[in-house]
């Protein structure tokens, strides 16, 4: 059969329609009443329930995985990548106290790759299913020449939504408080340019070489999924914060996701302009990964607390009095957590001393 001019150009539809025809059967997981319409649609419908809340707040958020990806290339392994790329989105919402409703993906590569293409939607399913949150569409580019051969990159969209009243916002944070840590999986999706200089070309390994202290190979490592706290921080606030309106009578006062910029950059995003957090090095249990990286990186450790998370993917800002009780709640989940700081007067910076 004769090849089309465009598949002679490197864009092949047909291959498109045929890996985009199972994507039924990949979203099922996912669906949700509230989801109108099918997949395929030039805009995805999801029908908000405005009787479930006095004043929803509509709450998003963007991302990719930065240069994580070089290490699914180097694996041929994309499933955990989808899967990612929900979770950190989650995240980055939850601290508002909102909820997932929808996701949507953009994958652009030069050559559509079937089983690359699969791997992906199914990890994106698998992240949504587990937050609860409907998988409604998305876009696959195929753009030749634009990638190296056998790359591409996806970023995600998340929209979720909060009551009003009930939104995080941090301004009832005080001096005094606890500053609860979170345990994550790894690297997450942040500091991927530097972990890679370090133990690529610094160190001279490979994807598939082992370290003592690391279960598994080094890639493996690197590829832990980011872990998803969105299910556990809604939870808490149910638990913890109730249905009471009033910021100052609020348990649960803020949160700040551990991404790019580590706890100097991401903490100071919820804090009052009069409070510093003040994070104690040596409180939680530091993953052998960070450790790795801080012995043979040669990077200064000031340095590593703005780059890494360094085994908190999120923290809590809390009332003191209820700290106790929070970290018992949040252990009975099989979630590791520490008490790894404090809320001090200050000018509205992060501090790890």
């Amino acid at each position: 059969m004769k090849q089309n001019a465009y598949a002679r150009a490197g864009v092949d539809i047909e291959l498109g329609n045929r890996v985009k025809a199972t994507l039924p059967e990949l979203l099922a997981s996912t669906h949700r009443r509230e989801v109108l319409g099918k997949v395929g649609g030039f805009g995805g419908l999801f029908q908000l329930d405005v009787k479930k809340y006095r004043q929803p707040v509509l709450v998003s958020s963007t991302d990719g995985v930065g240069t994580k990806l070089k290490l699914a290339f180097a694996m041929d392994k994309h499933d955990t990548i989808g899967e990612d790329l929900v979770n950190h989105c989650v995240d980055d919402i939850a601290v508002l106290g909102a909820e997932p409703l929808f996701f949507l993906d953009y994958i652009g590569t030069g050559k559509l790759k079937p089983h690359v293409f699969t791997q992906l939607i199914a990890g994106f399913a698998r992240g949504c299913a587990a937050n609860h949150c409907a998988l409604i569409g998305g876009e696959t580019a195929q753009m030749p020449g634009f990638y190296q051969p056998g790359e591409y990159d996806v970023s995600g969209t998340i929209v979720g939504v909060v009551e009003k009243a009930r939104m995080l916002d941090g301004k009832g944070i005080r001096p005094g408080d606890a500053i609860i840590g979170l345990g994550s999986s790894g690297l997450h999706t942040n500091g991927y340019s530097l972990a890679r200089k370090i133990f690529f070309e610094q160190m001279k390994l490979k994807p598939k070489s082992r370290l003592a202290g690391l279960a598994g190979s080094i890639g493996e490592e690197l590829l832990k999924v980011h872990v998803s706290y969105g299910p556990l921080v809604q939870e808490l606030l149910r638990k913890f914060n109730g249905k009471g309106p009033v910021v100052g009578q609020r348990t649960i006062k803020g949160l700040a996701h551990v991404t790019g910029g580590g706890f100097i950059d991401n903490l100071p995003r919820v804090l009052p302009a009069k409070c510093d957090a003040v994070i104690r090095k040596g409180t939680w249990d530091v993953l052998p990964i960070f450790q790795i990286i801080q012995e043979r990186g040669g990077v200064d450790e000031a340095e590593l607390y703005q780059v890494f998370n360094m085994g908190i993917g999120m923290t809590l800002f809390v009332a003191a009095e209820q700290a106790a009780a929070i970290l018992k709640f949040i252990r009975a989940r099989k979630m590791p957590a520490w008490e790894i700081g404090t809320v001090e007067k200050g000018t509205g910076i992060s501090r790890v001393v």
